[in-house]
């Protein structure tokens, strides 16, 4: 399997969850992976040594994405070990979910900062190592892009702009050869969703009595479409928002 022989990938917040499935499934698909992390340093060291464990190729790297410096300093170390890049996968994010009458200024700048801007200070320095060759974006966005939640009000909010971000860029590359498109996720089965009470909650029960295809996702749902989008398959896709969620957020 090489759908992505030799190609660069940077996934940011991937040490766990979506992240670091989407990392594992680049890697054996040929490509050499750089995983980004926030804090959790282990269970990035852990994401890397199973994919060498496996004959593939990755680095961990520390980083902030709201942070303009630590991004920087992430394409720095990209360029350092892989010599250029390929693939950029905007997966970190946050989301906290509270009544309008509790949001604050700093749980609102906290997720625009790491989902909305993380996304533009990653992006930039993504161009600069695609060069004239081009590359290729994928924005991990949500369903509730399209179907806000109550009490979601601000995600929403962040992945709404995300989704923006896809389309009016994918027209102001036209004629550069990069590609950019969003995955609309439904409820998956990770360690933040555990830990935030999802899974298993009366929440996730409603959700699913309406979801189609009757189960939550798990991680590698998300990341076979994203190797679909990174590779040549995808050659004739850009500007577009992919639902995968099992039908709950369909069009």
């Amino acid at each position: 399997m090489s759908k992505l022989k030799n190609k660069v990938a940077v996934i940011t917040g991937a040490s766990k969850g979506i992240g670091a499935s989407i990392a594992k499934y680049f890697a054996a698909e040929g490509a050499k992976v750089v995983v980004n992390y926030a804090s959790s340093k282990e269970d990035a060291n852990k994401v890397v040594d199973d994919i060498i464990k496996n004959g593939g190729k990755a680095i961990a790297v520390q980083g902030d994405v709201s942070n303009e410096a630590d991004v920087i300093r992430i394409f720095e170390e990209t360029k350092k070990a892989f010599s250029t890049l390929d693939i950029l996968v905007n997966n970190a994010g946050i989301y906290n979910y509270e009544p309008i009458e509790q949001v604050s200024a700093e749980t609102f700048h906290q997720q625009f900062n790491i989902n909305v801007l993380g996304s533009i200070f990653t992006i930039q320095s993504a161009l600069k190592l695609f060069g004239d060759k081009g590359g290729n974006i994928i924005n991990i966005s949500s369903g509730v892009s399209r179907s806000p939640l109550a009490t979601g009000s601000v995600y929403s909010a962040t992945k709404s702009a995300l989704d923006a971000f896809t389309i009016a860029l994918s027209k102001e590359f036209s004629g550069r050869n990069i590609r950019i498109n969003s995955i609309l996720p439904g409820v998956v089965e990770t360690e933040g969703s555990r830990s935030a009470g999802f899974i298993g909650s009366e929440f996730e029960t409603k959700l699913l009595s309406t979801t189609p295809l009757g189960r939550t996702g798990q991680p590698e749902d998300i990341a076979k479409v994203a190797v679909f989008l990174a590779s040549d398959d995808a050659g004739w896709i850009t500007g577009e928002q992919i639902a995968v969620s099992g039908g709950i957020y369909g069009l």
